[in-house]
């Protein structure tokens, strides 16, 4: 079904003309207490697995880091770092593809 941003901002940018950056930062002021209560709720209930946490929160660091740091630099450079990015994923599901095509066969 419809999650956060999907139905959230293009609502607020096409009928009620906010700008996307503050849509955007709308969502993610609405979601940050709402993915808080969900996660306590969760760990308070033991669902939560802490083992791989730090495989976790080490990359989002980094990212974040590298993110503000080539924002300041240049938006350019973020944006064909974005697009590289997509396509080493593209290419990576299209060879898993092909393999789970070639070995089913």
């Amino acid at each position: 079904m419809w999650e956060g941003g999907t139905l959230t901002i293009p609502l607020l940018v096409l009928l009620l003309s906010v700008d996307q950056l503050t849509a955007q930062m709308v969502n993610l002021v609405a979601f940050l207490p709402t993915g808080a209560a969900a996660l306590a709720v969760h760990a308070k209930s033991g669902l939560v697995e802490r083992a791989p946490l730090p495989l976790v929160l080490i990359p989002a660091l980094v990212a974040t880091a590298a993110t503000s740091a080539f924002a300041v630099e240049s938006a350019e450079w973020l944006g064909r770092l974005y697009g590289a990015f997509l396509t080493i994923i593209a290419i990576g599901g299209l060879c898993a593809g092909v393999a789970g095509n070639v070995k089913g066969r």
